[in-house]
């Protein structure tokens, strides 16, 4: 175990394993019993967003066929952005996790779902359902952690060329969904030479098919239906609302996985764990985001980061409900719940990435035991004294 984590009392080493089998008793509980609940106030749920993200990307749409005109340009590409981040967050991501697929609908299920990013769905299965969450923040394991190109995590050995990644950080936010569709190649396995190549042919014709119609759709499509003097105009639009939900979805993600709270992992540290250890690895990996009802929404509840890989298969609606109990679980054991607000989260990923760029580094200091707020007692309103005398009653 790294000195630093030593002198941090990693809480994954200090928990005996009577205590690690207690918490994934109790973890698998709370997951027991929404899984027990799930019924149609759900599956309203589901059907009602993809019906309202349908309608707002259609009526979006029809707006920017008028996109000569200013305010129909900027009223279109905002919501066309609002859509697409419905469409790439609570939707698209839940229903590819299976969180959907109870109600045994063909219509709504992760074996069937395409999403409207230019990552095709089998790849992005294996890359993130199975790869990331099996092996979360294990370094070496987790293709997550830096996606290949950068170094988030000072166990990550320095190279020359990560002094090139504040500017792939950039470039990543901007073209993420591309950056996201190339991820399941698995970059370090083609530079080695360890790649099967009719593999790799059939992945990159994948890619190829799913990237073409996206651009088809997007860039030429759409556009034409503006007619030729609108088309450069929805280009521009289409363009900017894809930049929105791509720039956001990363925020989203990285907050996620990289603040200073979060920790890593070595391979041998996540060698042979038990159901329990897992669950504990899966708490301390994450880091939550606190906003509003309509911020968690627009995340796609990823904002209940901590929830999420607990219970990846667990409808995203019901992170707020559960988030309580996943606390109590954290105080009797003296675990952390890494949470905080969404400027200061980002902000420390940036701060991390920049750091880490060059030579160097050390471990932040992590997250003290999750301690509930004290309860504020309500003062009782005090009663005014009367300016005069107190009139007497018979």
């Amino acid at each position: 175990m790294h000195d630093t984590l030593k002198q941090q009392d990693h809480p994954l080493h200090r928990l005996s394993p009577e205590d690690i089998e207690e918490l994934g008793k109790r973890f698998q509980a709370i997951h027991d019993e929404v899984r027990a609940d799930l019924g149609e106030s759900d599956a309203v749920y589901i059907r009602s967003l993809i019906e309202f993200h349908r309608r707002l990307a259609a009526l979006s749409r029809i707006v920017l066929m008028a996109s000569r005109y200013p305010p129909a340009w900027v009223l279109g590409t905002t919501g066309l952005g609002v859509a697409k981040i419905l469409e790439n967050m609570e939707i698209g991501h839940n229903i590819l996790h299976g969180q959907w697929d109870w109600m045994n609908d063909p219509n709504i299920h992760s074996s069937t779902w395409d999403w409207d990013t230019a990552s095709t769905s089998v790849s992005w299965k294996h890359s993130h359902n199975y790869l990331h969450h099996t092996f979360t923040n294990v370094v070496g394991l987790d293709k997550d952690v830096g996606y290949e190109i950068m170094r988030v995590d000072p166990k990550q050995p320095w190279e020359p060329r990560f002094l090139a990644q504040p500017v792939i950080n950039v470039l990543l936010m901007l073209l993420f969904e591309w950056g996201v569709a190339l991820h399941d190649l698995d970059i370090e396995a083609i530079k080695k030479g360890e790649k099967d190549k009719k593999v790799l042919l059939e992945e990159l014709k994948g890619i190829g098919a799913k990237a073409r119609r996206q651009i088809v759709k997007d860039y030429i499509v759409f556009p034409a239906l503006s007619g030729r003097k609108g088309f450069k105009r929805t280009l521009q639009a289409n363009i900017t609302a894809n930049l929105i939900r791509n720039v956001w979805s990363n925020a989203i993600i990285f907050c996620g996985h990289f603040p200073d709270q979060a920790y890593t992992f070595t391979q041998e540290e996540a060698a042979d764990e038990s159901q329990g250890a897992w669950y504990v690895r899966q708490l301390l990996g994450a880091a939550n985001i606190e906003g509003s009802d309509t911020f968690h929404v627009m995340s796609g509840n990823l904002s209940y980061q901590v929830e999420h890989h607990l219970y990846p298969d667990m409808p995203s609606s019901r992170y707020k409900q559960i988030a309580p109990k996943v606390k109590e679980v954290c105080e009797e054991f003296g675990l952390p719940y890494n949470t905080g607000p969404f400027g200061k989260q980002w902000l420390m990923v940036q701060r991390t990435i920049l750091r880490l760029a060059f030579p160097g580094g050390s471990t932040r200091p992590k997250a003290p035991p999750y301690k509930a707020p004290p309860v504020q007692k309500k003062e009782r309103p005090s009663v005014p004294t009367p300016a005069g005398p107190v009139p007497a009653f018979p």
